[in-house]
């Protein structure tokens, strides 16, 4: 099969976690057999900060402006196998339209970022995707899944059909590594700055940060303001490229999810780096949404506080022998569901057979 692709990025993961999506998916999609061309606009803040410029199991096309490829993308994409259009492409809108102008088929919409796609659609169109273009597509696949996709997807936004392609980790890469002593910490948290989430970042970590001056804490990711005052326990680096993140997982006491608020409104929408950091054995403290338990069992796979007082009771009163099972039995749920493995296998099933009518 060839598959071709318009995603936002798989040659950076430079303030994106569409890359490391991309990279495992296709990555495992390729040890299938199949042949993947990728289609990435030349961003300019990508460019400075390309960690696979050259990744060997897809063709790899940058492109300036869409126009300058629009003719040959289309020629290529008309005699694929299958398209993937992903959310957050650059001119989405102008790439589906002479996709479709060009009769490709069957096209595929892939939203890594579903409910923030839908509250840009409700009102009015995202950047990367208009409302009456939801239904040109053969499957809408999401990182969300659960009644949403029914409710929102098909119903209210007249997807043919919208299925869950949820995100995935590569467990050769992400696995238990020894610990970095510079990376040590007893609660750890990596995620680009967003004003929904820094609530509960304030709640789970800085808050306890304040109130443990004795203990240690890391912030990794871009994008946060310049007068964000961190706590002197508190150290935060813009980028840990992605060769380092086992080692930022392996060597935290605990790691932090902390969810988009569309998100947690949507439910079932597991975040990347959750599934990364669960591969790596990290006992994980996480926000509570619909779905949550689909993925880990809450107390014995992942623990779910509501307040800054139970995760401190979490970092001082757990017994490291209880910390270390929890760790060990999320990695034993992804790797019996969750991997690029797993996840490819869906992807060619759901990009190869006909969609359901009606």
């Amino acid at each position: 099969m060839k598959l071709v692709v318009f995603g936002l990025s798989i040659s950076s993961s430079w303030g994106n976690g569409h890359a490391t999506t991309y990279r495992a998916l296709l990555r495992a999609f390729a040890d299938r057999g199949h042949e993947i061309v990728f289609y990435e606009w030349d961003a300019p803040w990508y460019r400075g900060n390309r960690d696979l410029p050259w990744p060997g199991f897809v063709q790899l096309k940058l492109y300036a402006e869409w126009d300058e490829v629009a003719a040959s993308a289309v020629a290529e994409a008309r005699e694929a196998d299958a398209v993937i259009v992903g959310s957050y492409v650059k001119d989405g809108p102008r790439v589906i339209d002479a996709l479709a102008a060009g009769g490709v088929e069957p096209l595929f919409f892939y939203d890594i970022d579903t409910p923030v796609t839908v509250a840009a659609l409700r009102r009015g169109g995202a950047e990367y995707l208009r409302p009456d273009q939801v239904p040109l597509f053969a499957r809408y696949l999401s990182f969300t899944g659960g009644p949403f996709l029914h409710e929102v997807i098909e119903r209210e936004l007249g997807a043919r059909e919208a299925r869950p392609l949820y995100c995935s980790v590569d467990t050769d890469r992400y696995r238990p590594t020894e610990i970095d002593p510079y990376l040590v910490c007893d609660l750890a948290y990596m995620g680009t700055y967003a004003p929904d989430r820094q609530p509960l970042i304030d709640r789970f970590l800085v808050e306890p940060a304040r109130r443990m001056p004795g203990r240690k804490f890391y912030v990794a990711g871009p994008q946060y303001p310049d007068d964000l005052a961190w706590p002197d326990n508190v150290l935060h680096n813009p980028h840990l490229p992605p060769a380092l993140h086992p080692q930022f997982y392996s060597s935290a006491r605990w790691q932090l999810n902390a969810t988009r608020a569309d998100m947690v409104a949507a439910g079932w929408s597991p975040s990347v780096r959750l599934f990364e950091a669960a591969a790596c054995g990290a006992a994980m403290i996480s926000d509570r949404w619909p779905g949550i338990d689909h993925f880990f069992t809450p107390g014995t796979e992942i623990l779910l506080p509501e307040t800054t007082d139970e995760v401190i009771h979490i970092l001082r009163e757990t017994h490291e022998d209880d910390r270390r099972a929890i760790g060990l039995a999320a990695r034993a749920r992804i790797v019996a569901e969750h991997t690029a493995a797993h996840r490819a296998e869906e992807l060619e099933s759901l990009v190869a057979t006909p969609a359901s009518v009606g």
